[in-house]
């Protein structure tokens, strides 16, 4: 091996051991990010309750600031996170929740009913965006948990079950269903675009009626 050779190797090694260390910092850390969404979705009666307790208007409208904010920077920082269960080699090659794509597709969901809803003064909308997280980490902790928290720890039947929900090794059902997240969330950012341009970026001319010209 001459000195080219193993100059290319070692930065072979060190960009996909640099690869595979991000990618598995980011599936560590995605559950912390998919509890704190669940918590502040679930607070939000906690936290209407606080500012009803404020004296001062401004120091409510600040709390309620900080908390649209933070779980909504975190709806979209849970979106961006999970981009890697969108490449198809990246789901092969990790140890990965083989549901974690459908898991992303979900929070765009989420994403897509703020966009063109409002959750915060919809009772309905915000049941249905309520229930879409809970489906969400349903389909994120699930496979995590008994999948790639129990690889090589399990034994008999658990151990069938564990390797089949982690995507390393059900690399079959793991691109399906990664190319299954890609359609959808395709298809949730077309309908994005379209009422996006239709509206101007006012929702409020979604419902407002057609203007005909005058003659």
């Amino acid at each position: 091996m001459d000195v080219n050779s193993l100059t290319q190797a070692i930065i072979d090694g060190i960009n996909g051991g640099g690869e595979a260390f991000l990618e598995g910092t980011l599936a560590a850390v995605l559950p912390i990010i998919w509890l704190a969404i669940l918590g502040l979705q679930l607070g939000r009666p906690y936290i209407l309750d606080m500012i009803d307790r404020f004296t001062l208007r401004l120091g409510a409208d600040l709390l309620w600031l900080i908390y649209v904010a933070l779980r909504d920077l975190l709806i979209v920082s849970g979106v961006v996170m999970s981009f890697m269960y969108f490449f198809p080699d990246v789901v092969v090659a990790d140890n990965l929740p083989i549901t974690g794509g459908l898991a992303a597709a979900t929070l765009f969901l989420v994403l897509l009913i703020k966009l063109m809803g409002d959750p915060d003064h919809d009772p309905r909308l915000f049941a249905i965006t309520t229930w879409l997280l809970a489906l969400g980490a349903a389909l994120y902790f699930i496979p995590y948990m008994l999948g790639v928290q129990l690889m090589g720890v399990a034994t008999g039947q658990m151990e069938n079950i564990s390797n089949a929900m982690v995507s390393a090794t059900n690399p079959i059902w793991a691109v399906g269903l990664a190319y299954l997240s890609i359609a959808l969330v395709a298809i949730m950012g077309a309908i994005a675009a379209i009422y996006a341009i239709r509206t101007g970026g006012r929702p409020e001319a979604a419902s407002e009626p057609a203007q005909t010209p005058a003659a």
